[in-house]
């Protein structure tokens, strides 16, 4: 089996300052992989350049085998909308929209019928517990629910792997179980999702933790069995 994502030899510079030193990783189909370390090891950046958000200054990345081509600004974006889906701390939703206007947006942008594109939206905010909350807007809900709008957005285009960056870094505790039961739930129906964390106790609910430390990789831990067999 090829990896679904596969970085070799990343390096990122900002500055004088070097972030990365040399990752290499591998993503497969159907994992839950966490990434976890100190405020500065990377843990952002990485998860930066594997949704292709931004270019290493050394090294190769490939996605489904191809390897990504940062002067196809036109294929980078295709990519972007229609395989990845992201997360982020601050859910970012447009505050004059309502939910349902949120979710679909992403659709929209990838071409995708709006009438078709709502029931998509429809599906998502009832299965994440938004059900007669479509039509409020992001300042009317709290901030859990906001959340998971957020999530809902990131699915639409039902993305090959979902990348979280700290996406519960401002819940309590009872929204961030909620999240992370969310998220294990979509890793079900084989959605690779890699998340990065701050929290050992989320990341332990994963099925591979990743640690960086002062922009390399220290350990690789492996929850449940995995092993990508062979195949193409």
């Amino acid at each position: 089996m090829k990896p679904l994502i596969r970085l070799s030899g990343i390096k990122k510079t900002v500055g004088s300052e070097q972030i990365l030193k040399g990752i290499d990783l591998e993503i497969y189909e159907g994992e839950f992989v966490s990434i976890i370390g100190a405020s500065g090891s990377g843990k952002s950046s990485l998860l930066y350049i594997m949704g292709l958000l931004d270019k290493p200054t050394k090294g190769e990345v490939f996605f489904e085998g191809e390897k990504i081509d940062y002067s196809n600004d036109k294929r980078l974006s295709y990519l972007r909308n229609s395989k990845i889906g992201f997360v982020f701390q601050f859910h970012y939703l447009v505050q004059e929209l309502s939910l349902l206007d949120n979710v679909i947006l992403p659709a929209i942008k990838k071409g995708v019928p709006i009438k078709e594109a709502r029931e998509m939206a429809m599906v998502l905010l009832e299965r994440l517990g938004l059900k007669g909350k479509e039509n409020r807007k992001p300042y009317e809900i709290s901030g859990g629910e906001m959340q998971r709008t957020a999530i809902a957005r990131a699915l639409i285009n039902q993305p090959k792997v979902l990348l979280a960056d700290e996406p519960t870094g401002n819940l309590d505790s009872t929204n961030t179980q909620r999240v992370m039961d969310i998220f294990k739930e979509i890793n079900k129906s084989q959605t690779t999702i890699v998340m990065v964390t701050h929290e050992i106790d989320l990341a332990r609910q994963t099925k591979r933790i990743v640690e960086l430390r002062d922009g390399s990789v220290i350990r690789q831990e492996y929850l449940q069995p995995f092993s990508p067999g062979p195949g193409t």
